[in-house]
């Protein structure tokens, strides 16, 4: 029996728990419970280990330990918790990401052994919706990514990473893990663009992550030649029916809050703020 407090590496036995808790907050959750439910919680499977806090003996909080360390319903207690462990197993992750409160307080414990960061993004306003615009129409072009047109669609999502994370993701390993990732979306259907003439992506998007109770959308990218043409809309629309009809209830993203020109597209699409969240990047 587990008493008071204590965190440990959570094993294929926990699943149930750890679901539990990660269907607390659906929306803020979906990228770990999407993975959790697809994996379980066998480290090889899931990309990582899931470390949980106890009190009294009841699994309280979680923290992915991935390639993001992700705090998830993650009390103070918890956090300090999970601080220590990743303060002693040095850091193997490329981000901490999560939601402001806990990221904020995890990072203030870790910046002294694993500062500084390369950036800090301390305000990604977390947007939902369960409805389409009523007055925007989705644009008739945009589809599902086949699997034969990985070579369409790898450039611009390798453009968008680029652009969005400031580093490309083909360095390291060659883009080998970054490529399985773009093809698993692919091939689950989950990847959306229009294709021009020429056979060049100008929009897409990505549902990225993906529950029974909710999906999140990423990767929302518009060539620079078409940017200012109102593509993003009408795109962001028809991703949105894809996702409501085909994957879940609910659409959710989360943006940084100094893009303010996908933001004024995410409202006018009819998705709204409920949260947010923080990233710190290495």
């Amino acid at each position: 029996m587990l008493t008071q407090t204590t965190t440990r590496v959570l094993e294929p036995s926990d699943l149930d728990a750890a679901l539990a808790v990660l269907n607390r907050e659906p929306v803020a959750n979906a990228f770990v419970a999407s993975r959790v439910q697809i994996a379980g919680l066998d480290p090889w499977r899931l990309g990582g280990e899931m470390w949980g806090w106890y009190e009294d003996g009841m699994l309280r909080s979680l923290c992915y330990a991935g390639a993001n360390l992700v705090p998830i319903c993650a009390t103070p207690r918890a956090v300090r918790g999970f601080a220590d462990r990743a303060r002693r197993a040095g850091r193997r992750c490329s981000s901490i990401v999560g939601p402001v409160e806990a990221t904020a307080q995890l990072w203030r414990l870790l910046e002294p052994s694993w500062g500084p960061a390369r950036e800090i993004r301390a305000h990604q306003p977390l947007m939902v919706t369960d409805r389409l615009p009523a007055d925007i129409a989705p644009d008739p072009y945009l589809r599902r990514i086949r699997k034969d047109e990985m070579e369409t669609i790898m450039p611009a999502c390798v453009a968008m990473f680029t652009e969005e994370v400031g580093v490309s993701p083909l360095a390291g390993d060659g883009g080998l893990l970054y490529q399985a990732r773009v093809a698993e979306l692919v091939g689950t259907g989950r990847s959306f663009a229009r294709v021009d003439q020429n056979g060049k992506v100008v929009f897409k998007a990505e549902i990225g992550a993906a529950t029974s109770q909710a999906c999140q959308i990423q990767g929302v990218w518009v060539a620079p030649e078409y940017r200012g043409q109102g593509l993003a809309a009408p795109g962001m629309a028809a991703v949105l029916r894809y996702a409501l009809a085909d994957v879940a209830p609910l659409a959710s993203l989360y943006v940084n809050d100094f893009n303010t020109a996908a933001r004024a597209t995410y409202r006018r699409v009819g998705f709204q703020e409920v949260g947010a969240f923080m990233s710190v990047l290495f």
